[in-house]
């Protein structure tokens, strides 16, 4: 356990973060997966640039890999574009 009062606020810091950002990451891969299972394009189209944004959201905050934002983006405007 910390000794020190700066280190126990650390921790205390570091859980709400972790907490955040798990909740962020689950949110969008919730997201994702509901634009995934959309069969019209109009209502696909819609829901793409909020799911790119939240994924855009998820890469500035260092929750997510900028490589791995990309990726998703890509895959996933690939896939509204087919339908």
């Amino acid at each position: 356990m910390a000794n020190h009062k700066s280190a126990l606020k650390r921790i205390r810091n570091s859980e709400t973060k972790r907490l955040r950002n798990k909740f962020q990451h689950k949110t969008t891969r919730n997201a994702i997966k509901a634009l995934r299972e959309i069969e019209k394009k109009a209502d696909a189209q819609k829901q793409l640039n909020s799911v790119l944004a939240m994924v855009d959201k998820l890469a500035k905050k260092s929750i997510i890999h900028n490589n791995k934002a990309a990726n998703l983006k890509s895959k996933l405007t690939k896939h509204v574009a087919a339908l």
